[in-house]
Order: C-alpha cells, then sequence, then structure tokens
C-alpha cells in the first residue's frame, strides 16, 4: 500500500456475553478511575507548587514509579498502555480546555475534575495487552471473554477499548483503518429541510416528516420507573435494580431513535444527492424548549445523515443560522422584519402570495444551500 493512499478510521462494536468473567472487566475499569483521579491530583498538586503544566510525558515517567510501590500492586493487573492513555486523555482534555478559553468560547470545555467510579466507563488498549482468537474469543490483559461478532471487522487494528454502559454491559470497540474506496461524488436531484418545532422536517418538495417522539410516547413508563426509584433507599440492593430498569428504559429510547434516524437518513441520501438544512444553535432552542428539542435530537439526526450521503457520494450543505429563511418570501425575495412564532402561514405585501412558513423556509433554505454548491 503506497503512502499516499487515502485510508478511513471506522470504529466496530460488539456486545460482550454476560458471565461473572465480566467483573474483572469490571475491577480494572475501576483501577483505571483510580489511576485518573490520582493524575488529576497530580496535576493540581504540580501546579500548585511550580505553576506550570504537567506535560503527559513526564506524567507517563512517573505512573511507570509508581506501579512498583508496594501500596499500587493492583495496578500492576491494568496495561502499561491502557495507563498510558489515561495521561493522555487528561492532556487532551487540558488541552481543549486552554483552546476554548484562548477563543473565549465560554461553556463548550471544563477543567478536568475528579471522576466518580460509576461514571468511569472505558478503557483502552493499543498494540499490547489483547489478542484475538478463531470466532468471538478474545484474550485481554491475561483472561479470555466472548463477544457477539455479528460482522466481521476489516483492516489494521489501531486501538481496542472496554466501554461499561449504565445498564451493566460491556461492549468491545474496535478502531480499524483500511484504505478508503474511491466514492464518486453524483449529480442528481436536491432538497432542502426545514427543522420545526410543529413538524422535525419539511422539505422544499412539499413533503412532511414527523417525529415518532420515542422520548413522549415513552414518558409514562420512565415516569413510573423513575418514581419507584425514589422511593428505594439510596445504595440498597433494591434501589440498584430501579437504579437499573430506569436507564434500560432510556436506552429503548435511544435505541428506538437511532434506528429511525438510520432508516430515514438511508432514505434521504437514496433519493437525493444534495441535501440543504440549517447550522442550528440547538443547545439555545434546548434552554428555551427543552425535552422537546431533546426528543428531537437533531444534532444526532444531521451527523447520521452526513455519514449516509458520503456513503453514497452525497453532500450536505448548511445555511448559516441567521439567514432569514422564515421571513425572506420565496416568490420575491422580500424580508419581513418581525414574524412571531405563531404565524404559520403570512402574505407577502410585494407579490401577495400565500405562504406556509416552514415550506417557504425550506425552498429558501434549498436555494441560498445550492449556492455554495
Amino acid at each position: 500500500m503506497s503512502k499516499q493512499e487515502k485510508q478511513i478510521v471506522m470504529t466496530y462494536k460488539y456486545k460482550m456475553y454476560r458471565n461473572k468473567s465480566l467483573r474483572h472487566l469490571d475491577r480494572l475499569i475501576d483501577y483505571h478511575c483510580e489511576v485518573y483521579n490520582y493524575c488529576i491530583a497530580l496535576h493540581r498538586r504540580y501546579y500548585k507548587m511550580y505553576h506550570k503544566h504537567l506535560s503527559a510525558n513526564k506524567l507517563k515517567v512517573h505512573l511507570t514509579k509508581v506501579r512498583k510501590r508496594p501500596n499500587k500492586e493492583h495496578w500492576r493487573e491494568l496495561g502499561s498502555q491502557s495507563i498510558q492513555d489515561v495521561a493522555e486523555r487528561i492532556e487532551r482534555s487540558y488541552k481543549a480546555f486552554f483552546d476554548a478559553k484562548k477563543e473565549q468560547r465560554c461553556g463548550r470545555h471544563s477543567i478536568p475534575h475528579f471522576c466518580k467510579r460509576k461514571n468511569y466507563s472505558s478503557f483502552t488498549l493499543k498494540q499490547t495487552g489483547y489478542k484475538f482468537h478463531d470466532g468471538n474469543h478474545i484474550t485481554i490483559l491475561g483472561k479470555d471473554y466472548k463477544y457477539v461478532a455479528h460482522r466481521p471487522y476489516e483492516g489494521t487494528i489501531k486501538t481496542v477499548s472496554i466501554k461499561r454502559d449504565n445498564c451493566g454491559d460491556f461492549w468491545l470497540c474496535i478502531v480499524c483503518a483500511k484504505p478508503a474506496s474511491e466514492i464518486i461524488p453524483r449529480k442528481g436531484n436536491a432538497i432542502g429541510y426545514d427543522f420545526g418545532l410543529k413538524t422535525f422536517l419539511t422539505g422544499s418538495d412539499g413533503s412532511r416528516i414527523e417525529s415518532p417522539r420515542f422520548l413522549e410516547k415513552n414518558a409514562t413508563a420512565l415516569r413510573s420507573a423513575q418514581q419507584a426509584l425514589s422511593r428505594k433507599r439510596k445504595g440498597s440492593a433494591n434501589w440498584r435494580r430501579a437504579k437499573m430498569d430506569v436507564a434500560r428504559k432510556y436506552q429503548y429510547v435511544r435505541n428506538r431513535r437511532k434506528d429511525w434516524f438510520y432508516k430515514l437518513a438511508a432514505d434521504i441520501a437514496s433519493q437525493y444527492s444534495d441535501v440543504c438544512i440549517e447550522d442550528l444553535n440547538i443547545k439555545a432552542m434546548q434552554q428555551l424548549w427543552g425535552r422537546k428539542i431533546s426528543d428531537y435530537a437533531f444534532t444526532e439526526f444531521v451527523s447520521i445523515l452526513q455519514n449516509q450521503l458520503s456513503k453514497t457520494g452525497g453532500q450536505l450543505h448548511k445555511v448559516d443560522r441567521f439567514y432569514p429563511s422564515s421571513k425572506t418570501c420565496s416568490h420575491c425575495g422580500h424580508i419581513v422584519e418581525e414574524m412571531p412564532l405563531d404565524v404559520r402561514r403570512w402574505e407577502s405585501p410585494i407579490c401577495h402570495a400565500m405562504l406556509d412558513r416552514d415550506g417557504n423556509a425550506a425552498v429558501n433554505i434549498l436555494v441560498e444551500g445550492m449556492k455554495s454548491a
């Protein structure tokens, strides 16, 4: 393979079989959390003494020495590279924090802080510490495990991660690099979509896509599960079971929503080569309308749609969020100064065309988005 050949990185995710051997992985994740908190404390102490940032390389050298101490014998169960990855995680977090502070992007990144064991969920191995066997078996740090191999992974393995979710399930995540297949850009139909509160997507061709609102449909079951959790004594066995029940119900909602997103995105990508949407400020919308915007999960859908379009040779065009798509007449181009949200239909004072708010915005988004195509 030539050095100029492009590569793509893909992550393959497999669920691990539930058995008693997973307790070992659970303990390893807790040990990595202990290493993480130790590194955070060391960072703060180093800055307090020297008023300097502790580099990842110095931290890695120090952790190698700490593993040999008598009171840190349990750290020897961990892979050397997984411990180094903890130092690299902290380094990336500090870099993101200082970059955001430099660019005055408040609220985007916070300074790394101590983490509870229940919130620390993964560790990563790079070149060593794992070995794949025939079928669906893998050895991780000296112990054998079995995972659901629903599809084979392809390419050169870069990292192997073990993740623990809120439902107590463990996942094997394999990051592979493989040569990128050439995707020829295709020409075809174009469409603009307007994201709204009444309708999930309104197309420039007059189509309307309603969201199933999975969170709203399961609100009663979620409320009952949360009420049952609140009646349990915190820390008891019944409390842990009730907490797991709440987590499973939320996971059910997420899985159904994601499945619907992938099917919808695949359908749109198969029909259109160019899709235009608005680059919305979803966080600001969540502050205004709360759970309804979270239920739509528009950011997640856009990410999935962009991925599906890239596979089929299509392209996603984003229109600036300050473009007045709803206030601009798609017939004459006149811009109305004020338009409250409760106005769903309006008449242009210039050409006297009766316009649907969302449909008119979708047409304007299509025209504006294709200018940059």
